[in-house]
């Protein structure tokens, strides 16, 4: 009954199967390119192409041409002052999690912003250090040049100092990261970031933030703690640090807290009142300030042992060659480490184009971030990504376009040039201190898992085996093991879909799983089954068990007993012991009749039915002669809703066949409705179509098979003893018919349902 006030609509048109509807609507005539056709058009260049090309390598010159000098200027000036002050704080702070003198992480902070400003398509993010990469970064630094030991076997080591040494495996790995960015992007295969999904890296980064953290404890404390990488090396790390508990520095761990505390709350503040505030008070760089003027004052160094900076070289150093040697060692690392950088830096990029209405291309980010890499590494940079923190405050503080981050940049290239030794007194406790606190953000994506466990079980199971391997087995072994699950979940639940038997909603067109609803109709004799994806190999006998558990029988074994008691028939006839009355057959024999045992010639069990050398066709739901038992189908028509399958392949198409067959030899009549243009097309190309499997099959609605079967069967509706009460009339109407029901004569025909 439908509800007072609800909207009703009336369809009256004609019963269409694939066929009929084909013949009835021309189709346009659509010209598919070859594979030379696109080849042809991809090496095809004109002025018209040549500029867009252009355009599209270069973006600033997009988004230059649109600047508005009077609006935006004096917003990307605040945004990037305010960036750049970051930015120096957290590239010295951030380059400690890779195992290198603080300064270089001043470099990351300025040669990969420069480049990004010409070839990025973002206008918001903040490229630079970002925590993950470092710490990734620094596992590669101190597995070839670990704190205690001898350094690995590498050609160029000789003559360099320790850092030196880590400063060229660091700049070298990022320089091949690069240069995997920088193919990926030339080859168009941008959309590989798709496959991190965001489950996966919540709990990667979450993970990542548990190493940064245990990474920055011997800061904190005041320890001196070897750098370790490998699997369980968290565990190793703390092992050392409980150990050397007792020589903590009350000096670096007083320093760390106050400096946490303040920070948090207010940063907490920032957050609380960034509406009223005009910027965000950039409180690490002001208690940054503050840490170094106290240490130089009261000369923490000297009179309480705590680590500072150190000296700081005044300018840049000149570019320098990757070691090729070095590539063979980090390749493996190399990859996770332009991934990773990649996928995050697109993420972030992608939130504030949606929020500010401009696109972006992954593609060119590739190359953006690959060239980007590529020349700071030459300049002894490392790896730059982005750091959510730091692209918050570039775009919260008004930034506009990346004139804000080139901004930052010569902020950064200042403190470079000019005034780093101001630098030179600050505690590397205080700079251990304001990572921990940057890692708020990611350690609570741990909230992430009681609502990934209420609402997707499996996305909840690739965000802690994710996390757990990241944390055991280090970042770049826990990154493959978390999207080898992310895969073996997505390929689970494409193998393993939830199929379902449909009903149809009394008084609609509208057909839903019978397990759903109450009040339903389900025509006798008839089933209808619906599987809610793709149909390929894997799948392929999921789909024809559920098939056979929906129909209730097996086909292929139905086939058989009928060909064996059919073997049995012609047998007693031939024997005499059964004859062919008007009644029916006549068992003649006096004693009992044995079945046969004879399994020979098993194929020809399963070939279609055979009735030409006997006397009438046999009823199977009847009762047979001679005590013949042979299983009853009660299914008489089966519909397949392929309304979800987008695609089949060779190894569905033959299963689908092979079923569809052994279900028509047992006199089932299957349509399949709802079907892809192209998966038809796909099967006709291959010759699905025989025989006994006939194109008449496919129908272009649920609906239109469902009422085409009931004109077929029209005892299905008979046996309902409720059908009086099924409000739902829908008219077939036929050639020359008029489409307005209120004019229909009572010799129309009308099918209810």
């Amino acid at each position: 009954m439908m509800r007072p006030g609800a909207k009703q609509y009336v369809v009256a048109r004609p019963l269409y199967s694939e066929e009929s509807f084909e013949e009835d609507h021309e189709k346009v005539y659509r010209h598919h390119k070859t594979m030379l056709d696109h080849v042809k058009q991809y090496f095809t260049c004109d002025a018209k192409r040549a500029k867009n090309a252009a355009l599209s390598l270069l973006p600033v010159i997009g988004w230059m041409k649109i600047y508005r000098i009077k609006e935006w200027l004096i917003s990307d000036i605040v945004s990037g002052v305010s960036t750049g002050l970051v930015a120096v704080l957290q590239g010295l702070a951030y380059c400690l999690l890779a195992s290198l003198p603080p300064w270089y992480g001043l470099f990351s902070a300025f040669f990969p912003v420069v480049i990004y400003f010409f070839l990025g398509t973002s206008r918001h993010i903040s490229v630079g250090p970002f925590p993950v990469l470092c710490l990734m970064i620094g596992s590669v630094v101190t597995r070839l040049v670990p704190d205690e030991g001898p350094p690995a076997n590498i050609t160029g080591f000789e003559g360099l100092t320790r850092d030196e040494q880590r400063v060229l495996v660091a700049s070298s790995v990022s320089f091949l990261a690069g240069i995997m960015q920088l193919a990926m992007g030339v080859m168009q295969v941008g959309f590989v970031v798709m496959y991190l999904s965001d489950t996966l890296v919540s709990g990667f980064t979450t993970a990542a933030a548990v190493h940064i953290l245990v990474s920055q404890l011997k800061f904190v404390l005041g320890l001196t703690v070897p750098g370790i990488s490998g699997p369980l090396a968290i565990i190793y790390t703390l092992e050392i640090i409980f150990n050397k508990i007792t020589s903590t520095n009350v000096c670096d761990v007083v320093i760390s807290i106050v400096i946490m505390v303040v920070v948090f709350i207010v940063k907490e503040l920032n957050d609380r009142f960034k509406s009223k505030l005009p910027v965000p008070i950039p409180i690490e760089v002001i208690m940054t300030v503050i840490a170094c003027g106290v240490s130089y004052a009261f000369d923490f160094k000297t009179k309480y042992g705590i680590d500072v900076v150190g000296h700081i070289p005044k300018g840049y150093e000149p570019p320098m060659a990757p070691n090729l040697h070095l590539f063979q060692e980090t390749a493996v690392e190399a990859f996770p480490i332009a991934i990773v950088g990649f996928a995050v830096a697109f993420s972030v990029a992608k939130v504030y184009s949606i929020k500010h209405d401009y696109t972006i291309d992954g593609n060119q980010e590739l190359i953006a971030f690959g060239v980007s890499n590529i020349f700071g590494a030459s300049f002894k940079s490392f790896a730059a990504s982005t750091a959510l923190s730091r692209s918050a405050v570039q775009e919260s503080t008004g930034g506009k376009t990346q004139v804000a981050g080139l901004l930052s940049a010569i902020i950064v290239m200042i403190v470079t040039l000019a005034i780093g030794f101001l630098l030179e007194p600050l505690p590397k406790s205080v700079l251990g201190a304001v990572v921990i606190v940057n890692l708020k953000g990611m350690l609570m994506q741990v909230r992430d898992i009681p609502y990934l466990w209420r609402r997707d079980k499996p996305d909840c199971v690739v965000w802690l085996v994710t996390f757990i391997a990241a944390i055991l087995l280090g970042l770049d072994l826990g990154l493959g093991v978390g999207l080898g699950i992310e895969l073996i979940s997505v390929v689970l639940r494409a193998q393993f879909p939830r199929c379902s038997v449909l009903a149809n909603i009394k008084g609609t067109d509208i057909y839903k799983d019978r397990k759903d609803y109450i009040d339903l109709y389900e025509p006798e004799g008839v089933k209808i089954f619906r599987i809610p994806s793709p149909i390929f190999f894997a799948n392929i006998d999921f789909f024809k068990s559920k098939l056979v558990e929906a129909v209730g029988f097996n086909p292929l074994r139905v086939l058989r007993k009928r060909n064996k008691a059919l073997r049995m028939i012609r047998k007693l006839l031939k024997k005499g012991d059964l004859q062919w009355t008007s009644k029916g057959f006549l068992n003649t024999s006096c004693g009992p009749i044995k079945e046969s045992d004879d399994e020979s010639n098993m194929e020809e069990l399963d070939q279609p039915t055979d009735f030409k050398d006997l006397p009438a066709r046999i009823n199977w739901n009847a009762q047979l002669p001679a005590n013949i038992i042979v299983p009853r189908v009660e299914v008489h028509s089966l519909v397949l809703d392929f309304a979800a399958v987008s695609f089949l392949d060779i190894s569905a198409l033959k299963g689908l066949k092979t079923a569809v067959k052994e279900l028509i030899r047992v006199e089932v009549e299957v349509y399949i409705v709802a079907c892809d243009t192209y998966i038809l097309k796909k099967l006709h190309d291959c010759c699905f179509f025989d025989d006994e499997v006939q194109p008449s099959m496919f129908f272009l609605t649920l609906h239109d098979a469902m009422l085409h079967i009931l004109e077929k069967h029209p005892e299905s509706t008979e046996k309902k003893s409720d059908f009086d009460k099924i409000i739902t009339t829908v008219t077939v109407h036929h050639a020359g018919d008029n489409l307005r029901s209120r004019d229909r004569k009572p010799s129309d025909p009308e099918t209810r349902f």
